[in-house]
């Protein structure tokens, strides 16, 4: 544990201290796109993101390969490498795209060939443990198909639920977290040599999200772009990869005894069939919903536009930061949720448990639709949205045509209250100022 996290850390300081200057070589190089109609901020960000968090993955795969309890990894497994060589591909795809803006049909071909990369080094999956089946082995064209999928699923995942300063970094942190605990118990526990490497690619997935979130959240100084997202969607679908399809589920000797003891011990080797997608089960679920809702208006899958989740978060009413901390909250409860019931599948606290918190979360989440107003005598305690406001007095017609008078002419606007002759209005789709007009006032704006 030492040593991983030892890695973690290197990956996470070298990401950390180059995402500053590769901030000012992005602005240098021009890669700072002007603001398009689906985004949410407000000013022009640079990219390029993705070459700290490059770097990062080779410095802890470097470190990790001097590393005594980390080095067998490199010599009795090729994944490292191959990880290594899909890495570089994709990267130099998404640099390409922050830059020049590639199209999506050439995207999703470089995806295909950097998942090929890997399987022809060795990372593919190379059988599956199916429930009331057992062991079921593929034949390669079968397991370097799944493998392509899967990896193409993932970094769009991930690519789609960029779309909030801190939100894809946070949530694939926290899945490689999930991923990291699950990995961890099957070489460590089980003693599985085959889960290493699962278990490395978590670790220095963690520090190049760690060491990226500092730089973009919310007000984002950059952004990782393509060369990022894409990045890191590789190295999680890698992992789980490495763990699913290359770890023997006959190694663990769970099978023995009774059907319910056999089924309820197997489910730590079940739940890889399942694990790769809660992990990322926010984001799978937004890419599907928004190749369903694209091809319903008759537009293509890879148009962009303003309907996935955080969009909708934030036209319910949530702020910035609140619509990133609730994504959190779900991605959190989904990945470790099956993390601990594959520990204590039996123990029906758990199940217990995650009702509960999802009943909170759907309660955090409805939140703005249920703004509560304090008393009059507790305005004081409660912040300003909460207070209720004052009615605004309606002016005699005298004071209206003088006030109008005074407002057509800019010499005496500033002899004017803040307060008369203006008209209150809402500050975008039910009161949410992410997407609207700041200024609740449109005659002062005229």
């Amino acid at each position: 544990m030492r040593d991983y996290l030892l890695t973690l850390c290197v990956a996470a300081a070298v990401t950390y201290l180059l995402t500053g200057p590769v901030r000012k070589f992005a602005i240098a190089t021009g890669a700072m796109p002007e603001i398009r109609a689906r985004d949410v901020h407000r000013e022009p960000t640079p990219r390029l993101g993705g070459i700290a968090m490059f770097f990062g993955l080779c410095a802890g795969l470097l470190v990790a390969d001097h590393l005594s309890n980390l080095n067998s990894v490199f010599e009795l497994s090729n994944e490292p490498r191959a990880l290594l060589s899909g890495a570089a591909l994709i990267w130099l795809i998404g640099v390409l795209d922050d830059k020049f803006e590639i199209d999506a049909l050439i995207k999703l071909g470089g995806q295909m060939i950097a998942a090929g990369v890997m399987v022809m080094q060795g990372l593919t999956i190379l059988w599956l443990p199916i429930p009331g089946v057992g062991t079921v082995s593929l034949t390669q064209w079968q397991g370097t198909l799944l493998t392509v999928a899967l990896v193409v699923v993932t970094i769009n995942a991930v690519n789609f639920v960029d779309g909030l300063d801190g939100l894809a970094a946070g949530m694939v942190c926290i899945a490689s977290a999930a991923f990291f605990l699950y990995a961890y118990r099957m070489w460590f526990g089980y003693g599985i040599e085959a889960a290493a490497p699962a278990t490395l690619f978590a670790s220095v997935l963690m520090g190049m999200c760690l060491g990226f979130l500092p730089h973009n959240m919310h007000p984002a100084r950059i952004f990782m772009g393509d060369s990022g997202s894409m990045l890191i969607g590789l190295v999680l679908a890698a992992s789980a990869i490495s763990v699913t399809g290359q770890v023997d589920p006959d190694a663990l000797k769970l099978f023995e005894g009774g059907t319910r003891q056999a089924t309820h011990a197997a489910l730590p080797v079940f739940i890889p069939l399942l694990l790769p997608l809660t992990i990322i089960a926010i984001p799978v679920a937004d890419l599907l919903l928004a190749i369903v809702r694209r091809t319903w208006k008759g537009k293509s899958p890879f148009a962009a536009d303003r309907g996935h989740l955080h969009h909708r978060l934030l036209e319910i009413g949530h702020s910035h930061s609140r619509a990133v901390l609730i994504m959190y909250f779900w991605s959190a409860l989904i990945a470790f949720g099956i993390v601990l019931y594959s520990v204590h599948s039996a123990s029906m606290w758990i199940v217990f448990a995650i009702v509960v918190l999802s009943f909170v979360g759907l309660v955090l989440l409805l939140l703005p639709r249920f703004t509560p107003r304090a008393p009059r005598w507790a305005e004081s305690f409660v912040p300003p949205r909460y207070r209720r406001r004052p009615r605004p007095a309606a002016p005699a017609p005298a004071t209206a045509a003088a006030s109008a008078g005074s407002l057509a002419d800019p010499a005496d606007a500033a002899a004017v209250s803040p307060e008369e002759g203006r008209i209150p209005v809402p500050a975008g789709i039910n009161g949410a100022t992410a997407i609207g007009s700041r200024s609740r006032f449109t005659a002062a704006r005229k």
